[in-house]
């Protein structure tokens, strides 16, 4: 039977997140997970899409729900957790506009100086405020600052298929790619390769979800978090293999089915329902 081998949220949107042995499901995702994010001075998210740098920075949640926050470029910075009060409107790629809490001048003056443009640090003090993409999701679930979705799962078996090409093709050294380039939640082992593009509904330990659409990749996993440094893999091996509708495809998106469920590292994957893996976006 699979099984959860790794478990990740990651505290900052678009910087570099957190292993964990258990965590929390919460109705828009894990807990503590992209419940911070960086918006410009229009409000729209900031992301490492354009500032590959982000990567670099290392953000860890405190128990209290602020952050203990390192970059290589400035001292270490500590952000409590702010009080609610005056609301600033913010967007996610051009989305509908929703309320999230300022973090504050000091960790504004600090995230500014480490990408060297004005920003400010935003957190989702009510995730009710923003619906996950409604088409996919269905009504009425809530979302974290994530991009679409409140988590995202891989399988070892096809990162690994996806290293075997990269080793057979033309950019073999820009390979492999580990599995972190790909931000996941949720990390299982001992599956065949590609068989998620075919799950509907699961089992992991206590907590169950729906697989409501793949997700079809941006630029990030083509950056090296160790170092920023941005290569053309994977994006050009799943666009040999895995592009459909004019993007590229990795990773299953999720929708928490029992909100205050605890998933372990170890835990047991039981596949509740699933479908042919398509010949197409997996969705």
């Amino acid at each position: 039977m699979p099984t959860l081998s790794e478990l990740r949220r990651f505290p900052v949107k678009s910087c570099r997140g957190e292993q964990l042995e258990a965590a929390v499901v919460e109705p828009w995702g894990l807990a503590g997970d992209r419940r911070w994010m960086l918006v410009d001075e229009t409000g729209e998210t900031v992301t490492a899409r354009e500032h590959r740098e982000l990567l670099l920075v290392h953000p860890r949640l405190r128990p209290d729900g602020g952050l203990s926050v390192a970059a290589p470029s400035a001292k270490d910075l500590e952000v409590d957790l702010p009080t609610p009060g005056d609301l600033v409107q913010v967007t996610v790629f051009g989305r509908a506009p929703f309320g999230a809490t300022p973090a504050g001048p000091a960790a504004d003056a600090w995230f500014s100086a480490v990408l060297g443009e004005p920003v400010r640090l935003v957190y989702a003090d009510d995730p009710e405020r923003r619906p996950a993409n409604p088409a996919y999701a269905g009504p009425g679930v809530p979302m974290h600052f994530g991009d679409g979705y409140p988590l995202l799962l891989v399988t070892e078996a096809s990162v690994a298929a996806v290293n075997e090409l990269i080793a057979a093709g033309p950019r073999a050294a820009d390979g492999p790619v580990p599995v972190v380039r790909y931000r996941p939640n949720l990390v299982v082992a001992g599956s065949e390769p590609w068989v998620e593009d075919g799950w509907r509904r699961l089992r992991v330990g206590e907590a169950e979800f729906r697989l409501v659409k793949g997700c079809d990749r941006c630029a990030i996993p083509t950056t090296d978090e160790q170092t920023a440094v941005r290569r053309k893999e994977p994006t050009y091996t799943l666009a040999q293999h895995r592009r459909w509708d004019g993007a590229v495809w990795f990773g299953m998106n999720l929708v928490p089915l029992t909100p205050g469920a605890t998933l372990r590292v170890g835990d047991a994957v039981e596949v509740l329902e699933s479908v042919p893996a398509p010949d197409g976006p997996p969705r």
